[in-house]
């Protein structure tokens, strides 16, 4: 019989392990998985991937993982294959004591996104633990007139296995008084009943000696055993009885150790030691004993453990009051412990994800569950975290949460956040935990570089050294790392302008620019490109600004005496009459300097002078003129040097040389003289070879000044309209530009200068220019025919 039980037993083990694994394969709202106790670490459990519906590369590209809500985490997922295994070796006992049966839940997370899986493993009960009894021996009173089926109560074993495994009956050993019977408990729970088969006589025996064996369902079953002594007592006729057969007690979980929870009473009415009672437990466990202690005289029961209303309820257990008879009788105390709002919330972190990018949506930032050991309202939680922050809490399932981004992240506002996740229970008063976490923020490459200017206006100096620093442009990115190293380049001017890389060049590193050659302001007065500023990211991200190169002008070049030419060919010689009078114009010492600003401003001075006190030289405008009228004794040559200088720093300067002569009047003969010794030759001998050089060549001179004028006429038909300016109400031909009054004149004219005809007196007349743009030599070369001209007519 007992084999066909076994079997019977097995066979519905083996039909519940089948249902698990066919329900295991079927994706449904939770997934259980069966395994045994004791299991060795390591051990493989089940494959998630079909029970969750997915394949093995979901698994691992959406890392999977095992999050519980307990501290310890007792199980290993292979992301890789799906395979579940076992992390710590799994005690039934000690993970559900006598809880039947003994789930542990968990959740397998994935992300991107975002699920859980609820599943739980079923920890299946071994015989592993023998029925063992508290007390080795007992003793038991049993008056000699008892009669024959009497049931004397035992103390019962116990057996930490549950289901088949735990105890399942009681045996005695051979003996023709006595034997036993299994009940059952209105909790479940096993006790021996001892039946008399015999009636007794002390004075035949007064002690008998049993030994009982409780045995457990297990295959192989294991046992324990106790001594039984069974003392044969004299009649007493009243057994003592308790004021109330149940006891029940409520008492705070927080009650210190010693405090009174109860006192039982029992009377007797025998007398003498019949009637004397002694109280005790009876069948109590080990735990009850560790928690109570009852006075054995007065009945009080008092607290000698801690209680904790989250590791037990409720106690229960039963007290015996025995004479000294032999003779007892029994009672029930249940002791309820009240909850206490004693433990604060626990927070449990399962992953905490940092950094994020900037740019996820919604992304997972931690997952987490908390619990309460307390019940009711002391259990009851609220989870919340500050309310400024760009981040959520949605509730999963059964006290579950993730956190996770509710709106744009930018790192370049805030780069990290220090979140506070508050969870406080409803208990009064309310208990609350609090756990901080840092969430760094990655950037992503979202600012282009941004100049600091949109223009930027660079100066150097002409005539500077190569590779001169000239300037930098500077870019700042908002974005880090790699995101934000800024790099610059030149572009290629947009007019196709190909010289600009021979200008100038930048370092890409810092911005700074240089001038790759020496700069002439005369060639180039200015000059603009563009720069632009990229960042490292992936796409890079750009922005451009314009530059502005300003060539400032230096001193480096002399003024230019445009008239009279001092080009070492025939001279340039003027004539005064002697009827001048005070501050009659002479002529103009015109000049040009190719500077710019100051550095072109000319001032003119009379550097030497034949007679110094006859002419003088305005410094402004370098007209030359008489300061005296001009009387018989003076020379009829008379040499100027006329200095003309610019106002730069330091200055320049060129020196003029002016010849002029004093003549009666222009229609005397010019004659050449010789060059007037200026240390103060005498005037007299002068005027004598003036005297016999207008006698000798005076015929010769109109001669030549015919067939001048008519071989130049012919040669020259483009310019018939300028010899006929010879007449007495033409002027010279010329291109003149007018200079302000300053006696500085722009580069870019040309200039010619001639006197006037017919009007008594040698004044310049000063033309419009007429081709722009003409180097300073031309307008030389142009000078000097006019110059070559004016002599042919005999006026050198």
């Amino acid at each position: 019989m007992l084999k066909a039980e076994e079997m019977i037993q097995r066979r519905g083990q083996v039909m519940r392990l089948f249902v698990c694994l066919c329900l295991s394969g079927v994706y449904s709202e939770t997934v259980r998985y069966t395994v045994l106790e004791e299991m060795e670490k390591g051990s493989w459990v089940a494959n998630v991937v079909k029970d969750l519906g997915l394949d093995s590369e979901d698994l691992s590209s959406r890392n999977a993982r095992i999050v519980s809500e307990v501290d310890k985490e007792y199980f290993n997922l292979n992301p890789q294959t799906g395979d579940l295994f076992i992390k710590e070796k799994l005690d039934r006992e000690g993970l559900c004591a006598r809880s039947e049966p003994c789930i542990l839940p968990f959740q397998i997370l994935l992300e991107n996104p975002l699920k859980f899986y609820r599943s739980e493993i079923a920890v299946d009960d071994i015989n592993d633990n023998s029925p063992v009894f508290l007390d080795k021996e007992m003793i038991l009173n049993i008056p000699e007139n008892s009669p024959v089926g009497t049931e004397f109560q035992m103390e019962s074993a116990q057996d930490l296995d549950v289901g088949n495994n735990s105890l399942r009956e009681y045996t005695i050993s051979p003996n023709p008084y006595f034997h036993i019977n299994t009940r059952v408990h209105s909790g479940g729970r096993k006790f021996p009943e001892l039946v008399l088969d015999k009636a007794l006589d002390r004075e035949q025996q007064g002690e008998i000696h049993l030994t009982i064996t409780a045995m457990d369902g297990g295959s192989p079953p294991r046992s324990g055993t106790a001594e039984v002594h069974v003392l044969i007592v004299d009649i007493n006729d009243n057994a003592p009885v308790f004021t109330q057969t149940r006891y029940e007690v409520r008492i705070p979980e927080n009650s210190p150790k010693g405090s009174l929870v109860s006192t039982v009473t029992a009377k007797d009415f025998d007398a003498g030691i019949n009637g004397e009672v002694l109280y005790s437990f009876f069948r109590a466990s080990e735990e009850i004993r560790r928690t109570f202690q009852i006075h054995s005289i007065s009945g009080e029961i008092r607290l000698v453990g801690q209680l904790d209303f989250e590791q037990s309820q409720f106690y229960e257990f039963d007290l015996v009051a025995k004479d000294g008879g032999g003779l007892s009788g029994k009672c029930t105390v249940y002791v309820q412990v009240i909850d206490l709002n004693d433990n604060p919330p626990e927070l449990i972190m399962s992953t905490v994800t940092s950094p994020i990018s900037e740019n996820a949506p919604e992304a997972v930032v931690a997952v987490f569950s908390i619990r309460d050991r307390d019940s009711g309202d002391n259990g009851r939680m609220v989870c919340s975290i500050q309310n400024d922050l760009p981040f959520d809490l949605k509730p999963t399932f059964r006290n579950f949460y993730t956190l996770v981004t509710d709106r744009a992240l930018d790192r370049e506002s805030q780069s990290e956040y220090t979140i506070t996740i508050t969870v406080k229970d409803l208990g009064s008063p309310s208990l609350k935990t609090e756990q901080n976490i840092t969430v760094l923020i990655s950037d992503v490459n979202d600012n282009p570089p941004v100049f600091n200017q949109t223009f930027y206006t660079l100066y150097v100096k002409e005539n500077n050294s190569p590779a001169l620093h000239i300037g930098r442009v500077n870019a700042v990115d908002r974005d880090s790392g790699q995101n934000a190293r800024v790099s610059y380049t030149l572009l290629p001017s947009e007019d196709g302008d190909l010289s600009l890389p021979s200008y100038v060049s930048i370092n890409s590193e810092n911005g700074n620019i240089y001038a790759l050659r020496s700069m002439d302001y005369e060639t180039i007065q200015e000059f603009q490109f563009a720069v632009r500023a990229a960042d490292g990211g992936s796409p890079a991200l750009s922005s451009q600004a314009m530059v502005r190169v300003v060539v400032l002008d230096d001193n480096d070049n002399s003024p230019f005496v445009l008239y009279p030419l001092q080009n070492g060919t025939a001279p340039c010689n003027d004539l005064v009459p002697r009827w001048a009078e005070a501050g009659y114009l002479v002529t103009k010492v015109v000049a040009v300097d190719a500077d710019s600003a100051q550095n072109s401003w000319l001032s003119f001075q009379l550097l030497k002078a034949t007679d110094p006190g006859l002419f003088s030289v305005w410094s402004h405008n370098g007209e030359v003129r008489t300061t005296r009228l001009i009387t018989d004794k003076d020379p009829v040559k008379q040499k100027l040097v006329v200095l003309v200088k610019d106002h730069g720093e330091p200055s320049l300067s060129t020196a003029a040389t002016l010849h002029l002569f004093l003549v009666d009047g222009f229609s005397e003969p010019y004659l050449r003289l010789p060059e007037v010794v200026m240390d103060g030759e005498p005037e007299d001998s002068l005027t004598v070879y003036l005297v016999i050089a207008l006698a000798s060549i005076s015929f010769l001179f109109l001669f030549s000044v015919i067939v001048f004028i008519v071989l130049r006429l012919w040669s020259r038909r483009g310019e018939a309209t300028d010899a006929a300016s010879l007449g007495l109400d033409g002027h010279f031909p010329g291109h003149l530009v007018d200079v302000n009054g300053t006696g500085t004149l722009s580069q870019s004219y040309r200039y010619e200068v001639c006197l006037t005809t017919g009007s008594g007196n040698s004044e310049f007349q000063f033309l419009k220019p007429v081709i722009p743009s003409l180097p300073a030599q031309s307008a030389g070369r142009d000078l000097e025919e006019s110059h070559q001209f004016r002599n042919s007519l005999g006026f050198n």
